[in-house]
Formats: structure tokens, C-alpha cells, sequence
């Protein structure tokens, strides 16, 4: 044992002063310190609850709650992934009292009066494996903080690389990429809005901000182009999508998985006139559909170099003339509904 048995708490539950006695006595000259008695299942149960003792030496005949009702209710409070010894020492020798003790969670039964050896040598064994038990615990609890650490790390690793890719995907026509951030804080507040799992809407939050990757290959040409684009032109601008979903293939993370299927298909339309595949309806990927509406959203309010800035009315008028069309209606309805609460703290 790694503690010694002065560190032990003991637990002695019996109505009969003389058995209390007894085992306080045989169990302080082994070199047990700590030992506590209780004459009641009352005080037993408030005893353990309060004071966490390492091991009960438990009576079964007792007035009022008895040791049966005892040993239920302390199992059904440590739960199932504690380990509390329970040493049942009675009178009561038949089967029927070892069978239902033992299925009550005894971990072993002794009939009084007791040869003391074999008493203190099974408290000894019992403190041993709680011991070990109480030491695995806190190594779990080590090694899960070191993996809350470390996850912590990872995410902040991943926060940073994917705020670099947005940057690096924005820059030429977005020198501030506060493009990406606001698409991403928008699409994340419609998925909240449509009621999908937290880690969904937290995977979004990141993930969307990587919808325009695949512009670090359109050329300036046609990026920064003031007017209209040719086809030839337009058809080079479609072609970032599949570069942004290529760059992030093979991923073997969800959040990976999720950033290539909205770069690949946030130019898809409900309807299925979109690029780059022409899908429709729930066959575009939900994340997409969502960024598909945030992005359009934020491109008509703000500057580009082919047109001025619209104002929010005419842009939330644009999103509802193209819902069913263009954008989902469950997503444009939940846009709405955000749009709303949006002016609501106006």
C-alpha cells in the first residue's frame, strides 16, 4: 500500500457497543488511527457521505434502517464507477443473508464472532485494492487534464492555420479577410438558429471561413477585374471552388471534411443551377447550403471591385426573392429569424 494505515479512514457500523468495541479496538492496535464508529444506518450513510471512508465494517442486524437498506444506499450514492469496500460482519450465517447482501454489493461477508487474523488480513486486502483503485483515479484524472491541454493546443493550432488558409485565400481582393470572419459568425448563427448540435455550429464557425481558399488561384486578372467578367473569364472564377475543395481533400478530421465540402459546393444552387457539380436541394451538403447564403449576403453589403456596396434592405429582399431558387427556404427562414434578432437589439 502507498498510504500507510494511519492514513485509512474506517468505518465501523453496529448497534451492539460491545461488537463496536471489539473491532475498534483490534483494528486500533493494528495501527489503524482513523477508525469511526456509527450505531445507526442513519449515521452510517450520513457518515459515509459526509467523511468518504476507505472501507465499512457493516452490521445487517439493525433497528430501523438495517444493514441491507445500508449497503443499497451507498451504492446507489459512490455510483458504479466507485469502489468503497464493504466488509459485512453479522450473526446472521445463511445463505439467504450472504446471497442478498452480496447482490446488494458487499464486497465480502464475515459471520461474528470472527477470528481477528482473518478479519485484519481482509480489511488489509480490501485497503490494498482501494488503494490502487484511488491511484488509478488519479492517474485518469491527470491524463485527462493533460488531454483537455493538449486538446486545447490543437484547437488553438487549428484556429490559427485556418485563419492563415482564410487570409491567404482573401487577401488580393480582401486585404483585412474580415470577409471570411463575418460569413463564418453568419453561417454559424443560422445553423444555431436552425437548431443543429453545438459541435456542428462550432465546426462551421471555423470551416466556413475556408469557402474561398481556392481564390488563392484565380489570377488578379480576373479577381480584380472593375466590370463584368467574360464567360472565359467567369468560367476561371467558378474553378476556385474545386481548387479550395482539392487543397483540403483527403482530410481525416471532421473539421477537414466539412471545410472541402463547403469550398466545393457553396456556389451550388437549390435549384440546381449552380457550379461546380449543379446540384440540388438536400444533395448539397447543409454547411454548404448555409454559407451559400451567408456569403451571398455579405457580398452585396459590402464593396467589391465590380460594384458598390447594397444596402441590408435590399440584400435581405434579394435573399427572400431567391429562397426555393438560389438558397434553401428553411435556411433562408432561419436567416430571416437571425436578420430579425439582429435589428430586435438595434
Amino acid at each position: 500500500m502507498s498510504r500507510t494505515k494511519s492514513e485509512f479512514k474506517l468505518l465501523v457500523v453496529d448497534d451492539d457497543p460491545a461488537n463496536v468495541r471489539f473491532l475498534d479496538r483490534l483494528l486500533a492496535l493494528d495501527g489503524y488511527t482513523q477508525v469511526f464508529t456509527a450505531t445507526s444506518g442513519i449515521a452510517a450513510i450520513e457518515h459515509t457521505v459526509v467523511n468518504c471512508p476507505d472501507l465499512v465494517l457493516l452490521d445487517l442486524q439493525m433497528p430501523g434502517i438495517d444493514g441491507y437498506e445500508v449497503l443499497e444506499t451507498i451504492r446507489a450514492t459512490i455510483g458504479p464507477e466507485g469502489f468503497l469496500p464493504i466488509l459485512v460482519f453479522t450473526a446472521d450465517a445463511t445463505m439467504q443473508a450472504r446471497k442478498r447482501a452480496l447482490e446488494l454489493g458487499a464486497s465480502d461477508f464475515l459471520t461474528k464472532p470472527g477470528e481477528a487474523q482473518e478479519i485484519l488480513l481482509r480489511v488489509k486486502n480490501f485497503l490494498i485494492v482501494r488503494d490502487l483503485h484511488h491511484q488509478l483515479t488519479e492517474k485518469n484524472q491527470n491524463l485527462e487534464e493533460l488531454v483537455r491541454a493538449r486538446t486545447q493546443e490543437l484547437e488553438a493550432s487549428q484556429m490559427e492555420i485556418i485563419e492563415r488558409l482564410a487570409l491567404a485565400g482573401e487577401r488580393r481582393d480582401d486585404d483585412t479577410g474580415e470577409h471570411t470572419r463575418r460569413v463564418s459568425e453568419l453561417s454559424a448563427s443560422i445553423a444555431l438558429r436552425m437548431g443543429l448540435p453545438e459541435r456542428t455550429v462550432d465546426l462551421l464557425l471555423l470551416t466556413a471561413r475556408l469557402h474561398d481558399l481556392g481564390k488563392i488561384g484565380v489570377p488578379d486578372s480576373v479577381l480584380l477585374k472593375p466590370g463584368k467578367l467574360t464567360a472565359a473569364e467567369y468560367s476561371e472564377m467558378q474553378r476556385h471552388c474545386v481548387a479550395g475543395a482539392n487543397i483540403l481533400s483527403n482530410g481525416q478530421t471532421p473539421l477537414l471534411q466539412m471545410a472541402e465540402r463547403i469550398a466545393r459546393s457553396h456556389h451550388e444552387k437549390f435549384d440546381g443551377t449552380g457550379y461546380p457539380e449543379g446540384l440540388s436541394g438536400e444533395d448539397i451538403p447543409i454547411e454548404a447550403r448555409i454559407v451559400a447564403v451567408a456569403d451571398v449576403f455579405d457580398a452585396l453589403t459590402h464593396a467589391r471591385p465590380y460594384k458598390p456596396a447594397w444596402e441590408i434592405s435590399a440584400a435581405i429582399a434579394e435573399i427572400k426573392n431567391q429562397r426555393g431558387r438560389h438558397f434553401d427556404p428553411d435556411i433562408v427562414d432561419a436567416f430571416l429569424s437571425v436578420m430579425d434578432s439582429v435589428d430586435g437589439a438595434d
